[in-house]
Protein backbone atom coordinates (compact mmCIF):
# COMPACT_ATOMS: atom_id res chain seq x y z
CA UNK A 1 0.00 0.00 0.00
CA UNK A 2 1.59 3.35 -0.74
CA UNK A 3 1.24 6.24 1.54
CA UNK A 4 -1.30 8.14 0.40
CA UNK A 5 -3.55 5.45 0.29
CA UNK A 6 -2.44 4.51 3.84
CA UNK A 7 -3.21 7.55 5.12
CA UNK A 8 -6.96 6.93 3.81
CA UNK A 9 -7.63 3.72 5.45
CA UNK A 10 -10.58 2.30 4.63
CA UNK A 11 -11.45 5.11 2.35
CA UNK A 12 -8.25 4.24 0.06
CA UNK A 13 -10.21 2.92 -2.32
CA UNK A 14 -13.00 5.12 -2.54
CA UNK A 15 -12.82 7.26 -5.74
CA UNK A 16 -15.63 9.50 -5.38
CA UNK A 17 -17.58 10.58 -2.21
CA UNK A 18 -20.95 12.36 -2.24
CA UNK A 19 -22.78 14.06 0.76
CA UNK A 20 -27.25 14.24 0.23
CA UNK A 21 -28.54 17.05 2.87
CA UNK A 22 -31.64 18.54 3.39
CA UNK A 23 -32.70 21.48 5.20
CA UNK A 24 -35.69 19.61 6.61
CA UNK A 25 -36.84 16.14 6.98
CA UNK A 26 -39.33 14.33 5.18
CA UNK A 27 -38.19 15.44 1.68
CA UNK A 28 -37.62 12.11 0.79
CA UNK A 29 -33.47 12.85 1.72
CA UNK A 30 -33.12 9.27 2.10
CA UNK A 31 -34.98 8.33 -0.81
CA UNK A 32 -32.84 10.54 -3.66
CA UNK A 33 -29.90 8.62 -1.45
CA UNK A 34 -31.12 5.39 -2.58
CA UNK A 35 -32.29 6.01 -5.90
CA UNK A 36 -28.95 7.76 -6.54
CA UNK A 37 -26.66 4.52 -5.87
CA UNK A 38 -29.30 2.20 -7.78
CA UNK A 39 -28.80 4.65 -11.03
CA UNK A 40 -24.83 4.68 -10.36
CA UNK A 41 -25.65 0.69 -10.06
CA UNK A 42 -27.35 0.19 -13.21
CA UNK A 43 -24.38 2.28 -14.88
CA UNK A 44 -21.73 -0.54 -13.79
CA UNK A 45 -20.64 1.11 -11.14
CA UNK A 46 -19.63 -0.21 -7.51
CA UNK A 47 -21.51 2.21 -4.82
CA UNK A 48 -21.20 2.46 -0.99
CA UNK A 49 -23.96 4.03 0.91
CA UNK A 50 -23.27 5.42 4.99
CA UNK A 51 -26.08 6.33 6.50
CA UNK A 52 -25.35 8.50 9.51
CA UNK A 53 -29.04 9.69 9.70
CA UNK A 54 -28.48 8.08 13.34
CA UNK A 55 -32.44 9.27 14.55
CA UNK A 56 -33.80 8.25 11.59
CA UNK A 57 -32.04 4.98 9.72
CA UNK A 58 -34.67 4.40 6.89
CA UNK A 59 -32.41 3.04 4.25
CA UNK A 60 -31.68 -0.47 5.55
CA UNK A 61 -35.68 -0.79 5.09
CA UNK A 62 -35.88 1.09 1.81
CA UNK A 63 -33.45 -1.71 0.46
CA UNK A 64 -34.99 -4.26 2.21
CA UNK A 65 -32.31 -5.43 3.97
CA UNK A 66 -33.11 -4.16 7.99
CA UNK A 67 -33.00 -7.77 9.52
CA UNK A 68 -29.43 -7.96 8.10
CA UNK A 69 -26.16 -7.94 10.77
CA UNK A 70 -23.04 -6.36 10.29
CA UNK A 71 -19.86 -8.07 11.14
CA UNK A 72 -16.51 -7.15 12.78
CA UNK A 73 -12.88 -8.23 11.11
CA UNK A 74 -9.17 -6.31 11.63
CA UNK A 75 -9.62 -3.78 10.42
CA UNK A 76 -13.07 -2.75 11.10
CA UNK A 77 -17.00 -3.07 10.67
CA UNK A 78 -18.07 -5.22 7.37
CA UNK A 79 -20.83 -3.58 5.80
CA UNK A 80 -24.30 -4.91 4.25
CA UNK A 81 -24.52 -6.07 0.46
CA UNK A 82 -27.37 -5.49 -0.64
CA UNK A 83 -27.68 -7.60 -3.88
CA UNK A 84 -25.92 -10.83 -4.73
CA UNK A 85 -22.97 -9.01 -6.90
CA UNK A 86 -21.73 -6.82 -4.16
CA UNK A 87 -22.52 -3.32 -5.92
CA UNK A 88 -23.91 -1.86 -3.55
CA UNK A 89 -23.06 -1.55 0.40
CA UNK A 90 -24.63 -0.31 3.31
CA UNK A 91 -23.59 1.18 6.68
CA UNK A 92 -26.05 2.12 9.06
CA UNK A 93 -26.87 2.54 12.81
CA UNK A 94 -29.96 0.34 12.04
CA UNK A 95 -28.49 -2.65 12.15
CA UNK A 96 -27.01 -1.91 15.23
CA UNK A 97 -30.48 -1.32 16.98
CA UNK A 98 -31.70 -4.67 18.96
CA UNK A 99 -34.98 -3.78 17.50
CA UNK A 100 -36.46 -1.79 14.53
CA UNK A 101 -38.48 0.53 16.44
CA UNK A 102 -35.35 1.60 18.88
CA UNK A 103 -34.68 4.99 19.83
CA UNK A 104 -31.56 6.86 19.70
CA UNK A 105 -31.63 8.90 22.49
CA UNK A 106 -27.97 10.36 22.37
CA UNK A 107 -26.65 13.28 23.30
CA UNK A 108 -23.90 15.25 20.78
CA UNK A 109 -20.64 14.14 21.56
CA UNK A 110 -21.85 10.62 21.27
CA UNK A 111 -23.67 10.55 18.36
CA UNK A 112 -20.30 12.64 16.64
CA UNK A 113 -18.48 9.86 17.78
CA UNK A 114 -20.17 7.04 15.99
CA UNK A 115 -20.20 9.26 12.43
CA UNK A 116 -16.32 9.49 13.34
CA UNK A 117 -16.34 5.84 13.93
CA UNK A 118 -18.52 5.39 10.94
CA UNK A 119 -15.70 7.11 8.77
CA UNK A 120 -13.00 5.67 9.61
CA UNK A 121 -13.65 1.83 10.59
CA UNK A 122 -16.08 0.68 7.63
CA UNK A 123 -14.30 -1.91 5.38
CA UNK A 124 -15.36 -0.69 1.96
CA UNK A 125 -13.31 -2.19 -0.45
CA UNK A 126 -13.27 -1.01 -3.86
CA UNK A 127 -15.89 1.58 -4.66
CA UNK A 128 -16.57 4.04 -7.65
CA UNK A 129 -19.21 5.86 -5.19
CA UNK A 130 -19.83 6.44 -1.29
CA UNK A 131 -23.13 8.28 -0.55
CA UNK A 132 -23.03 9.79 2.63
CA UNK A 133 -27.33 10.46 3.72
CA UNK A 134 -27.00 13.15 6.61
CA UNK A 135 -29.66 13.67 8.88
CA UNK A 136 -32.10 16.79 8.47
CA UNK A 137 -31.02 20.06 8.91
CA UNK A 138 -27.53 21.89 10.18
CA UNK A 139 -26.39 20.67 13.74
CA UNK A 140 -23.08 19.42 15.36
CA UNK A 141 -23.59 16.05 13.04
CA UNK A 142 -23.46 17.96 9.86
CA UNK A 143 -19.87 19.39 10.68
CA UNK A 144 -18.37 16.48 12.29
CA UNK A 145 -19.12 14.54 8.79
CA UNK A 146 -18.36 17.08 6.93
CA UNK A 147 -15.00 17.64 8.83
CA UNK A 148 -14.33 13.93 9.27
CA UNK A 149 -14.55 13.78 5.67
CA UNK A 150 -12.68 16.91 4.55
CA UNK A 151 -9.22 15.11 4.19
CA UNK A 152 -11.03 12.58 1.96
CA UNK A 153 -11.93 15.55 -0.87
CA UNK A 154 -15.60 15.19 -1.11
CA UNK A 155 -16.83 15.70 -4.80
CA UNK A 156 -19.53 17.68 -3.37
CA UNK A 157 -22.87 18.13 -1.62
CA UNK A 158 -26.58 16.86 -3.29
CA UNK A 159 -29.31 19.25 -1.79
CA UNK A 160 -33.11 17.88 -1.45
CA UNK A 161 -35.82 20.03 -1.63
CA UNK A 162 -39.61 19.36 -2.01
CA UNK A 163 -41.89 22.52 -3.74
CA UNK A 164 -43.24 24.03 -1.07
CA UNK A 165 -41.73 27.86 0.04
CA UNK A 166 -41.13 26.55 3.79
CA UNK A 167 -38.78 24.03 2.17
CA UNK A 168 -36.93 26.17 0.01
CA UNK A 169 -36.75 28.54 2.58
CA UNK A 170 -34.77 25.41 4.52
CA UNK A 171 -32.27 24.40 1.70
CA UNK A 172 -31.08 28.18 1.38
CA UNK A 173 -29.89 28.08 5.16
CA UNK A 174 -28.00 24.53 3.66
CA UNK A 175 -26.79 26.35 0.84
CA UNK A 176 -25.41 28.36 3.21
CA UNK A 177 -23.81 25.73 5.40
CA UNK A 178 -22.03 24.02 2.74
CA UNK A 179 -20.46 27.82 1.50
CA UNK A 180 -19.23 28.24 4.94
CA UNK A 181 -17.78 24.93 5.55
CA UNK A 182 -16.29 25.09 1.82
CA UNK A 183 -18.44 22.02 0.81
CA UNK A 184 -18.82 22.18 -3.04
CA UNK A 185 -22.59 21.97 -4.20
CA UNK A 186 -23.23 19.33 -7.18
CA UNK A 187 -26.98 20.86 -7.75
CA UNK A 188 -30.54 20.93 -6.40
CA UNK A 189 -33.36 18.07 -6.41
CA UNK A 190 -36.77 18.78 -6.16
CA UNK A 191 -38.53 15.91 -4.69
CA UNK A 192 -42.31 15.16 -4.76
CA UNK A 193 -43.13 17.53 -7.38
CA UNK A 194 -46.32 16.89 -8.93
CA UNK A 195 -48.31 13.64 -9.17
CA UNK A 196 -48.23 11.09 -12.34
CA UNK A 197 -51.30 8.90 -12.19
CA UNK A 198 -50.83 5.59 -12.46
CA UNK A 199 -53.51 4.65 -15.00
CA UNK A 200 -53.48 8.41 -17.61
CA UNK A 201 -50.02 9.50 -16.59
CA UNK A 202 -51.51 12.66 -16.14
CA UNK A 203 -49.22 15.58 -13.66
CA UNK A 204 -51.23 17.02 -11.16
CA UNK A 205 -48.92 19.68 -8.96
CA UNK A 206 -50.04 18.65 -5.43
CA UNK A 207 -47.82 20.83 -4.08
CA UNK A 208 -46.28 24.12 -5.70
CA UNK A 209 -43.99 23.59 -8.32
CA UNK A 210 -40.16 25.39 -9.31
CA UNK A 211 -39.40 26.25 -6.30
CA UNK A 212 -36.22 24.09 -5.98
CA UNK A 213 -35.37 25.52 -9.80
CA UNK A 214 -35.90 28.95 -8.95
CA UNK A 215 -33.63 28.66 -5.95
CA UNK A 216 -31.07 27.25 -7.81
CA UNK A 217 -31.04 30.05 -10.57
CA UNK A 218 -31.06 32.39 -7.84
CA UNK A 219 -27.90 30.60 -6.17
CA UNK A 220 -25.86 30.27 -9.22
CA UNK A 221 -25.93 26.16 -8.58
CA UNK A 222 -26.95 23.00 -10.88
CA UNK A 223 -31.15 22.21 -10.81
CA UNK A 224 -30.37 18.10 -11.12
CA UNK A 225 -33.93 17.85 -11.69
CA UNK A 226 -37.46 17.04 -10.42
CA UNK A 227 -38.84 13.50 -9.17
CA UNK A 228 -42.52 13.17 -8.89
CA UNK A 229 -44.63 11.65 -6.36
CA UNK A 230 -44.80 7.77 -7.31
CA UNK A 231 -47.32 5.63 -5.56
CA UNK A 232 -45.35 2.31 -6.43
CA UNK A 233 -42.27 3.26 -4.41
CA UNK A 234 -44.02 2.43 -1.33
CA UNK A 235 -44.71 -0.98 -2.59
CA UNK A 236 -41.65 -1.78 -3.72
Amino acid sequence: MEEGEEERGNLAGVQHIILVLSGKGGVGKSTISTELALAFKHAGKKVGILDVDLCGPSIPRMLSVQDRDVHQCDSGWVPVFVDQDKSIALMSIGFLLEKPDDAVVWRGPKKNALIKQFIADVTWGELDFLIVDTPPGTSDEHISTVESLRPFKPLGAVLVTTPQAVAVGDVRRELTFCKKTGLRILGIVENMSGFVCPHCSECTNIFSKGGGEELAKHAGVSFLGCVPLDPQLTQS
